[in-house]
């Protein structure tokens, strides 16, 4: 059985990369749909980081990236997968764009730098880097919209997501060192 278990039963990488780009699409735009509004904040908390983090995790940074900024061209187009159903161009001119844009490079980083985490506690520090990196572009666009003093700024956009995406990158690091081997032969 083990045998089976290691087999390499990809033939065709190229497929398999095309794919995992599409998945990642669609997991972050699934994730939009798991939306927890905030009262003091017009930016909710969705599970969009959690596959942004991964997407450059497995998918390495020039295809983690690609599969994130797949994600906002297919939202601008008009599907709407944007969170709240939103979509179009317009969208990305609201509270959220800031944080949209840095999954491009929070994927991008992600996969940059993840091969130099060797263990859970590197690759964790890797993921928060990370996601400080989109919590930051989303904060610099709330100041950039709302032109609030930055005391406001970061209690509207920084801290009220700080517990949650830790626990996310928590999660994304333990479900990525148990699959990278794994995943190593198929992209």
């Amino acid at each position: 059985m083990e045998a089976i278990l290691k087999k390499e039963i990809v033939v065709n990488k190229t497929f398999c990369r095309t794919i995992g780009v599409f998945v990642f699409v669609i997991l972050t735009a699934l994730g939009a749909f798991v939306r927890i509004p905030l009262t003091f904040t017009p930016v909710p908390v969705t599970l969009q980081t959690f596959f942004v983090l991964l997407s450059g995790a497995f998918l390495g940074s020039a295809l983690g990236s690609l599969s994130q900024a797949s994600y906002l061209v297919l939202g601008i187009l008009g599907l709407p997968i944007f969170t709240g159903a939103g979509s179009g161009l317009l969208y990305l001119f609201g509270p959220t764009g800031g944080y949209l844009l840095g999954f491009v490079f929070a994927s991008f980083f992600v996969g940059r730098f993840i091969r130099y985490g060797k263990n859970l506690f590197w690759v964790f520090c890797i993921l928060v880097f990370a996601d400080f990196i989109l919590l930051a572009l989303g904060v610099f666009w709330l100041k950039f919209l709302f032109s609030y003093p930055w005391s406001k700024i970061l209690l509207m956009g920084f801290l009220p997501f700080l517990p949650g995406d830790l626990f996310k990158a928590g999660v994304a690091s333990f479900i990525y060192l148990k699959l990278k081997s794994r995943l190593k032969e198929i992209f």
